[in-house]
């Protein structure tokens, strides 16, 4: 099956995701280590990455 951009990039967004949920059980956050000097930028990041999970399980509902 051939992935589509939008796909690909959703993809990598929600392991981005996973892996920032995973540190931030280790108190680090590497979305506010990056961009924490800018709290509307963290804040459009998160919403992005959210978007990507919802259309990644929209993905995953779709191809069964």
């Amino acid at each position: 099956m051939k992935l589509k951009v939008l796909d690909l990039i959703a993809k990598i967004l929600v392991i981005i995701g996973a892996i920032n949920w995973g540190l931030v059980a280790l108190d680090i956050n590497l979305v506010t280590l990056i961009l924490g000097t800018i709290p509307a930028l963290v804040q459009a990041t998160y919403i992005i990455i959210g978007i990507a999970g919802l259309y990644v399980a929209y993905l995953t509902y779709k191809a069964k």
